[in-house]
């Protein structure tokens, strides 16, 4: 009697298809240079407002512009938080979207690991955060959700930094689980920090959004159309009360994936995430890190009174401690549950590493922290310096990981080169699934 055939084994972070690694490795391109514009712009800010200038500092990020009739005489630090990151996370829409409409990870069982992944990497940081400021003298459980973000840029530029040759699976895992994460913050934003809520404006920017989504499932790609559209459904979700960077999702989850078969070039989701993705990386970002960052780090109100508030000890292990076990534990129990192996090569030290990159927060964890204790509250400051605490915390942790794996994944790397075919695509991708 014949046994019944084997089951394939499952691997996680297996190989996804080269057109796939291509659009990945463009991605992560353009992520590395923006977190290096972005580190300059953080470490810019911090020497400013800790310098004798730090009052014209103080006065730039103050100033108001904009017309007062539409209540939009905002800041330029308000202006940079509200309407620059919607360009980031109009971004993180289309990509989002695109992941799961058309891209590896269409397929709910590959889905599966970077979704679990974020959902661990958000819950654990913020129960870490709960479990240290509901037990110490002066803490503030609002800021739960500050150290739950990841920043995919900031997270980048230190693999950039660092010079790894990480493969295209493991880097893939990394910006969907960055792109999930953001979703689940800008939902958390929109839920947990609308403190009122006006539904006129709100059922009046189903408008313009309409029409938007309306225009861009027909093709029309004129700029004239629905740029205009789209300001105007930022600006009623402004005025309805909920942060106006959910607008910017709302836009791109609007954007049509999948390209007409009769039509030539990249579809219309592709095509805006080409030309706004630098937008957003090399300005949007930036600038708000630059407007966000300038935290003084002298005197009582410092680095010298944050260490002592149990806000900055919880951002900072929730960062730190709690993202890796989050990610980490939750890949395991994928792992565990679906009895599958690691890819060929790959070691738990490489998800080790990739779970303390994790604790990279800056954009989104800067953003949280301004909408949960208001913006230049004492709190506020102190979450900023736990932020960046943190992140520079997890940054070195992570380098020390990696750069142990780094010489082995070099050499893999050059014997792959070696099988590369004349049309460019490595041997080891002519068996993967087809190109779409």
């Amino acid at each position: 009697m014949t046994g019944s055939p084997a089951r394939p084994t499952r691997h996680l972070f297996g190989r996804g298809s080269w057109p796939e690694v291509r659009r990945v490795g463009d991605i992560l391109r353009t992520e590395t240079v923006g977190g290096a514009l972005l580190l300059g712009a953080a470490i810019l800010a911090l020497v400013w407002a800790n310098s004798p200038w730090a009052g014209s500092y103080r006065d730039l990020s103050a100033l108001q512009v904009g017309p007062h009739a539409w209540h939009l005489d905002l800041s330029l630090a308000q202006w940079a938080a509200d309407g620059l990151l919607a360009i980031f996370f109009f971004v993180a829409g289309l990509e989002l979207k695109r992941e799961f409409v058309a891209g590896d990870l269409r397929d709910p069982r590959r889905a599966a690991l970077p979704v679990a992944a974020a959902v661990g990497g958000m819950t654990v940081p913020a129960l870490i955060y709960v479990a240290v400021n509901a037990t110490a003298s002066g803490g503030v459980l609002s800021g739960w959700a500050v150290p739950t973000a990841t920043d995919i840029a900031f997270a980048l530029a230190v693999l950039g930094v660092l010079s790894t040759h990480l493969p295209a699976a493991l880097r893939t895992f990394l910006l969907t689980l960055a792109v999930v994460d953001d979703l689940l913050a800008i939902l958390i934003i929109a839920v947990f920090y609308t403190s009122s809520l006006y539904l006129l404006p709100l059922a009046a920017a189903l408008v313009p959004l309409g029409l938007f989504a309306f225009l861009v499932r027909r093709r029309v790609r004129s700029w004239w159309l629905l740029l205009p559209l789209a300001a105007l459904t930022w600006g009623l979700v402004h005025a309805s009360g909920i942060h106006a960077t959910v607008a910017g999702v709302l836009l791109g989850f609007m954007v049509p994936v999948l390209r007409r078969a009769d039509a030539a070039g990249p579809g219309l989701a592709e095509h805006f995430e080409q030309r706004w993705r630098p937008l957003s990386a090399g300005l949007a970002v930036p600038v708000f890190a630059f407007f966000a960052a300038g935290v003084s780090v002298t005197g009582a109100g410092g680095l010298g009174g944050a260490f002592g508030d149990p806000v900055t000890v919880g951002i900072v292990a929730g960062l730190v401690v709690g993202k890796c076990a989050g990610v980490l534990g939750a890949t395991w129990l994928v792992q565990r549950f679906t009895r599958a192996q690691l890819g060929d090569g790959l070691s738990w030290w490489d998800v080790f590493g990739l779970s303390l990159l994790a604790g990279i927060g800056f954009t989104v964890s800067l953003l949280i922290g301004e909408l949960a204790f208001g913006a230049g509250s004492v709190q506020d400051e102190h979450a900023k310096i736990g932020v960046l605490a943190g992140s520079v915390i997890a940054a070195l942790l992570a380098a020390v990981v990696l750069r142990v794996r780094n010489r082995y994944y070099r050499r893999l790397c050059a014997a792959e080169e070696q099988d590369t075919d004349a049309d460019g695509v490595p041997d080891v991708y002519q068996t993967s699934s087809p190109q779409r």
